[in-house]
């Protein structure tokens, strides 16, 4: 299933430069103060060309045709930037290229040529020695869950396993969210179970940083230790691992798990009654669209088993390809967007504002694709650009429904004169239920 950078040169030989990848595109645009018109942190930030997806396709293919060497700059560039997805989606509103997986792509090239962030070989090293990214002793995994009475699987038996993903497990600031998602899932009666200390890493980061092979390790023992659990159904509050079982999977063809993340089963708990709300919580809140739980979740899908996902164009039209079988886009509008604004209109008290980007043209809190590891300032930077966004919608509050995002907007607000509160939305399930 590899797919290297070659085969996505029809893509990179076709963009026009047409910035699309810039920007929020057609009809919302109208309803969009003229600040938040831009979907790419990057190019925001850095304000040349070559920070854009054009700019990152341009090298690409002068890498390709061997036109250029690598350099600390060309890393930067490459590196420089969350993966968040936003310039593929707003892409495909005009021209239909696969811009992310050719930049994913890239990153694969930049890795086997040994040419990334030096950052990034110790949190390699630490995944493959201790099974996680966030550079700890593989054996304090599973500590969030002391106190707990939650099965211990395989040793035990349950009917849906609880992944909750490297950030959560090591991050004690939001250990609470975990036990309160385990209590709640308890509480409606859902037989549930962990893996505690033989969790592994979900893959998803390394994906994102181009260390393919790691990747398909991490996965081949997830569905390994999967199988010998018993388990078809896959729950996570983490939405970077949901990306990664839902999408990143699928990519390799794995789709016999049912994966649901934390914000679909409160949501469905609450429309089935098993979870009431007692306390009003009289707060204006935003909610803030993961990129992994939104426009990057949506999974990969083919034609037929037989069939790849890329298939070879039967005509060109100007710059316009034209596929036989027709080729299955992914343009992020089948990410999870109503389950978590479901909840929070839900909650007695809470007046719930949009803020101007969301669902698949959600700005990136900053943290992903390496960027909160190798360049912390600039994912601080795209975080403060999303909560002044909040602010200007007049928040009080911002939920999301993502560990990443959280601690990330968390680290923001201590650096800034705004006063603006940041919560998981199990947090504020908890409080209105009166917990």
């Amino acid at each position: 299933k590899k797919m290297p950078l070659e085969d996505y040169r029809q893509d990179i030989e076709r963009c026009l430069r047409c910035s699309y990848c810039k920007h929020v595109p057609y009809l919302p645009l109208a309803r969009i103060d003229r600040k938040f018109r831009t979907v790419c942190p990057s190019i925001e930030k850095f304000n040349f060309h070559s920070w854009s997806a054009g700019g990152r396709l341009n090298i690409a293919f002068s890498l390709l045709l061997k036109r250029i060497e690598y350099s600390p700059k060309l890393i930067n560039i490459v590196y420089q930037c969350q993966m968040c997805g936003a310039c593929d989606i707003s892409c495909k509103n005009q021209m239909d290229l696969e811009v992310l997986e050719a930049l994913h792509e890239l990153r694969v090239k930049c890795v086997e040529d040994g040419q990334f962030p030096s950052v990034f070989t110790s949190m390699i090293e630490g995944l493959r020695m201790e099974n996680n990214m966030m550079q700890r002793p593989k054996m304090e995994r599973g500590k969030w869950a002391e106190g707990l009475d939650v099965k211990k699987l395989p040793e035990e038996e349950a009917q849906v396993l609880f992944h909750t993903g490297c950030r959560f497990s090591f991050d004690k600031e939001l250990w609470p969210v975990l036990k309160n998602t385990i209590m709640l899932l308890e509480e409606a009666g859902i037989d549930v179970g962990i893996l505690g200390v033989d969790e592994p890493c979900c893959g998803g980061r390394p994906y994102e940083l181009g260390f393919q092979d790691d990747f398909v390790k991490c996965m081949t023992v997830n569905i390994t230790s999967w199988k010998k659990a018993g388990v078809k159904k896959i729950v996570t509050p983490c939405s970077d691992c949901y990306a990664a079982f839902k999408a990143w999977y699928s990519r390799y063809g794995h789709r016999e798990f049912e994966i649901i993340h934390t914000t679909e089963y409160l949501s469905q708990l609450i429309e089935n009654k098993k979870i009431k709300f007692t306390k009003e919580i009289p707060l204006v809140i935003t909610y803030h669209d993961p990129c992994h739980l939104g426009r990057l979740s949506e999974p990969y899908l083919y034609s037929s088993p037989s069939k790849p996902y890329i298939t070879s164009p039967k005509k060109v039209l100007g710059t316009m390809l034209i596929y036989d079988p027709p080729k299955p886009w992914r343009k992020g509008a089948k990410g999870i967007y109503e389950a978590p604004r479901n909840i929070l209109r839900n909650i007695p008290g809470v007046k719930f504002v949009e803020m101007h980007r969301i669902r698949e043209y959600s700005w990136c809190c900053g943290a992903g694709g390496g960027v909160k590891e190798a360049y912390p300032d600039f994912a601080l930077w795209t975080a403060k650009q999303r909560i002044l966004e909040a602010k200007s919608v007049g928040a009080e509050a911002i939920v999301t429904a993502c560990c990443w995002c959280e601690r990330n907007f968390k680290d923001a607000v201590k650096e800034m004169d705004e006063k603006i509160d940041i919560y998981d939305i199990v947090e504020l399930v908890q409080m209105a239920m009166g917990v």
